[in-house]
């Protein structure tokens, strides 16, 4: 009885029981219970390629401080970048200033022949001051100006192109001369032309060189010279400043297959050499008489003074490229000179030269007034040409007539194809077919 009530109010306690050990060894590990207490998990910092540094702290500078976060040897590629940009743009420079110089020497070398010779030198035009004078005091007044003008009378149009003006003078209308440089500012550029010029005779080696043209009055001066004081009188003397059209010249013999391929008007000549030139001179003429009355003591003594810089000097009425059209192959006189600029800038054996082209139309305007056999000859020529361009201008018109036909004769047998019904088509179509085949046959007859 005592032991109920102990149980029903929390008596005594029964003894633990205690677990035999022995009894099953299968259940030894699950004797005990588990330790509620979490295991420690360090973290993983191996990966596949091995075991990584820790991390190191980035010391802590001043914002301006850079020098103390890089260092020189992490811009090495910037580094060759602006040695490179700093080469290109020396050599830019020192070549743009070499340009500059060399065509600076050449009009100060010529500046004297060319205010000597005309009225009027560079783009400037006529100072304002000077348009109440005349007569003498006029062409002295422009004399004193170009000579003030200095260097300015040559406009640079580009760092290897530079051009100057002149006109004022009998005979003449106006001259062009323009300057030609080597590329110095861009040796890369250079070095390419050089070794595609070596390689291609096609392509003219780069070279300093200078073209001058002279366009000569030829009786208009109606055309050109405007209504002012003193016109009148050069208006009086039209017909005395006119001469024969013809193409002749003096060419370089090396350079004399590049001039006859590019030029059409040297084309229509013929070459031979003279014993009164240099060796490394030749005649290209239209007639002999027209190299009797032109090559002249003169000019031969200027020829050898030039030497071997001396490319040519054209007198010509033909245009440079081939005509097209009949239009394009009306008469237009011009002369033209053109040699190399030497490497020394010494310019005084290239004077006589540059002197006598333009005091050429004097002499043009004296003696080339020729024979009619000589000009009949000479008209032959370019009648045969002109004749040429019409066939070719008749035959395109025909080719485009025919195009034409073609095309109406396919638009009407389409309109008659589209207004029948299958059948019919086909039997056209097939019509069609044996009018082919027998236009086959009779062309393949005909050949045989």
């Amino acid at each position: 009885m005592a032991n109920v009530i102990n149980n029903l109010f929390g008596g005594a306690k029964p003894a633990s029981v205690i677990p035999d050990k022995s009894g099953d060894s299968d259940f030894a590990d699950f004797a005990e219970g588990a330790d509620p207490s979490p295991i420690p998990i360090s973290p993983v910092t191996t990966t596949l390629a091995g075991a990584q540094p820790e991390k190191t702290a980035v010391p802590y500078t001043k914002w301006y401080n850079v020098h103390e976060r890089h260092s020189l040897s992490e811009f090495k590629a910037e580094g060759f970048i602006l040695a490179a940009i700093t080469v290109v743009l020396v050599l830019h420079l020192f070549g743009a200033r070499l340009n500059r110089s060399k065509a600076k020497k050449w009009i100060r070398a010529h500046a004297s022949t060319l205010g000597s010779e005309f009225a009027l030198v560079g783009f400037s035009g006529v100072p304002r001051a000077l348009s109440d004078k005349s007569g003498d005091e006029l062409t002295q007044a422009l004399a004193d100006s170009n000579a003030q003008k200095g260097d300015a009378i040559l406009k640079e149009k580009s760092l290897f192109e530079f051009a100057t003006y002149a006109t004022g003078r009998v005979n003449v209308a106006f001259v062009d001369v323009k300057l030609t440089l080597v590329k110095r500012f861009n040796p890369f550029v250079t070095l390419a032309e050089n070794v595609i010029g070596f390689f291609w005779d096609s392509y003219a080696q780069p070279s300093d060189s200078v073209e001058a043209t002279l366009y000569p009055f030829d009786g208009k001066e109606a055309l050109t010279v405007p209504a002012m004081p003193g016109a009148a009188e050069l208006r009086q003397n039209d017909k005395k400043s006119t001469f024969d059209g013809f193409v002749w010249a003096i060419v370089h013999k090396e350079s004399m297959k590049q001039v006859r391929d590019e030029r059409y008007d040297v084309s229509l000549t013929y070459t031979k050499d003279n014993n009164k030139l240099p060796q490394w001179l030749t005649v290209m003429t239209e007639s002999a008489e027209i190299t009797d009355a032109l090559l002249t003591p003169e000019l031969i003594k200027a020829a050898e003074s030039a030497g071997d810089l001396l490319e040519y000097l054209i007198v010509s009425d033909q245009p440079l490229d081939k005509p097209k059209t009949v239009e394009e192959t009306n008469p237009r006189k011009r002369i033209f000179l053109k040699y190399r600029l030497p490497s020394d800038n010494n310019y005084e054996p290239l004077l006589p030269i540059f002197q006598y082209f333009l005091r050429m139309t004097d002499q043009l305007v004296q003696v080339a007034h020729f024979r009619p056999e000589v000009l009949r000859k000479v008209k032959s020529v370019r009648d045969e040409m002109i004749k040429g361009i019409k066939k070719a201008s008749e035959q395109e018109k025909a080719e485009e007539l025919a195009a034409e036909r073609e095309k109406q004769r396919k638009a009407k047998r389409d309109a008659e194809l589209a207004a029948m019904d299958a059948k019919a088509q086909k039997k056209y179509l097939e019509k069609e077919r044996e009018r082919e085949a027998k236009r086959q046959t009779k062309k393949m007859t005909t050949r045989a």
